[in-house]
């Protein structure tokens, strides 16, 4: 059924206009990152002079614990904040943790693009698609979409890969259909972001999340211990829900109320990608070789991960999860898309010589302008943050406020979720925000009777609903330049809004499932785990 332009017209998109009208209505984002450090400054001044306090959840003897057992707001505003501030003012932007992975990553994806790769391979997939015959149930923009986003929440297992690589490329798949590209973006940006706990893989932050709760855990039951696969059941069975639910928005919800693209709003800069003409020969032979070179580099990966010996596990445990090859993501990126990009360029002749090739990275760089600016303020305000203790203050004090509510059925997992939902606007690493919370509210719900491993994947689910809307978010800024390529004119309102309706109904979705995984169907949350804890 043809979709009709009612969206504008009912209630929810009403909202949606005016949550983007308030958002545009803030400065430019580089100038507000700016104002926000400002007031960090000020504001951690005034904290510490009403000792602005409260009580550290983590057991006596644990690392950063102060002696009295407090934690305190620390003033930037005198002598020693800052020196501080001026010492370390480089050092902010330059150890900026997605600095250098998108640097890395986009001068391969510069070769790749500038040698006609990902015009080619795009032009590829989507005349595929367009053969697709049609039926009730789904249509080739369907199976797009629901690739697009399924694509996404595969990709979180290296993050920096669905951020750098898997969104603007959205952009690109959605503008050459004649789609919009925000709306590919944003499909793409809801699988790996807002979709960032649900997955068919084991990712590098599950021993992360696993290890905090391991040590939460132990404060009332010492000899307790979680393995990173505690939540991969239900990680599984959220990936289908997230890559459906992440479709229909982009469908019923996001592209009508975006309406047709026109590309006079964009920056200038699309080039010939969009063209949906049929591939010539060399583009075949370019197509090929390029996928014989991907094959190979993906055969020496193996080589180097599949022994027991392989020199790409970790050498000491001979582990995969802790292996180079997934802290080393950022330079497989660089690394597959550099070198099959240089292969096609040389068989297509679009790179006759290497001063071609490293134009396309000066070309991929320059387009970067508008991020490096917004970065060096985003990491001075991150920086800040972190020193002045303000991130877990307010985490406790939300935490605190949702442990006096006193609620020990099911029921409690609600507010948990909506708890952490509203830190990570705050506080949006995962690992920070767990480090905090999890010394609170595992003894807290292991005493109710609850399991880790079921606290744990609630916690996951208000983690991630919010991350596609919080400008906290370290790769916001980079989606910002990724889409201001289609519309010069967007600004963090236009994003907010666009991407709410999949942060309220993946919200209510997921937190539905978890009910009916935990407490209805009472299925296991991972391998080896229970819904309930047992002292004895």
């Amino acid at each position: 059924m043809k979709i009709k332009n009612i969206f504008p017209k009912n209630l929810f998109q009403k909202f949606l206009k005016s949550v983007e009208f308030m958002g545009n209505l803030l400065p430019h984002p580089v100038t507000l990152f700016a104002c926000i450090a400002l007031f960090i400054v000020l504001f951690s001044g005034l904290a510490e002079f009403f000792d602005f306090s409260v009580l550290d959840p983590r057991p006596l003897g644990a690392k950063g614990r102060a002696d009295d057992g407090m934690i305190r707001v620390i003033s930037l505003l005198n002598a020693e904040g800052i020196r501080r501030i001026i010492v370390n003012l480089v050092k902010n932007f330059t150890d900026f943790a997605p600095l250098g992975t998108v640097l890395v990553a986009l001068l391969g994806v510069g070769v790749a693009e500038h040698s006609g790769l990902l015009s080619g391979a795009i032009r590829s997939m989507v005349l595929s698609v367009s053969k697709l015959r049609s039926n009730k149930w789904m249509k080739p923009t369907t199976v797009v979409t629901l690739v697009v986003v399924f694509a996404g929440v595969i990709s979180n297992t290296a993050a920096e890969m669905g951020y750098v690589v898997l969104i603007p490329l959205a952009g690109v798949i959605f503008f050459s259909m004649g789609r919009h590209p925000i709306a590919g973006m944003a499909a793409a940006f809801a699988g790996t972001s807002g979709g960032y706990s649900a997955n068919l893989l084991i990712g590098t932050v599950d021993p992360l999340l696993s290890g905090i709760t391991t040590e939460a855990a132990r404060i009332i039951a010492p000899e307790y211990t979680a393995h990173p696969a505690i939540n991969w059941y239900f990680m599984i069975v959220s990936t289908f829900l997230i890559t459906g639910l992440g479709t229909w928005i982009t469908i019923k919800i996001v592209e009508p109320r975006l309406g047709k693209y026109n590309p006079k709003n964009s920056d200038g800069s699309l080039d010939s990608i969009s063209k949906m003409d049929m591939l010539t020969k060399l583009e075949k032979k370019g197509l090929k070789w390029a996928g014989i070179a991907t094959l190979l580099l993906v055969l020496l990966i193996c080589i180097g991960i599949l022994p027991s010996n392989g020199i790409l596990r970790n050498p000491e445990t001979g582990g995969i999860l802790d292996s180079s090859l997934l802290k080393g993501m950022v330079a497989f990126i660089f690394i597959f898309f550099f070198i099959p990009g240089v292969v096609y360029g040389k068989i297509t002749k679009s790179f006759k010589s290497d001063k071609d090739v490293i134009e396309a990275m000066s070309k991929s760089m320059s387009s970067l302008g508008l991020y490096m600016v917004l970065v060096f303020f985003a990491a001075q305000f991150v920086a800040y943050f972190n020193w002045t203790n303000i991130g877990p203050v307010v985490a406790i004090l939300g935490a605190d406020g949702l442990k006096a509510l006193s609620i020990t059925g099911p029921i409690i997992f609600v507010f948990f979720i909506i708890m952490c939902a509203f830190v990570n606007l705050a506080l949006g690493s995962a690992s920070a925000q767990w480090a905090v919370t999890a010394p609170v509210f595992v003894p807290m719900l292991m005493l109710v009777g609850y399991s880790p491993e079921v606290i744990q994947a609630a916690y996951r689910i208000g983690d991630s609903v919010t991350n596609i809307i919080t400008p906290m978010m370290s790769y916001f800024g980079l989606i910002l330049a990724f889409m201001h390529k289609y519309d010069k004119k967007i600004g963090v309102g236009t994003i907010i809004s666009t991407m709410l309706p999949y942060s309220i109904l993946f919200f209510i979705g997921w937190t539905i499932l978890f009910y009916i995984w935990v407490f209805v169907l009472k299925m296991p949350v991972g391998p080896g785990t229970s819904t309930y804890f047992n002292f004895q």
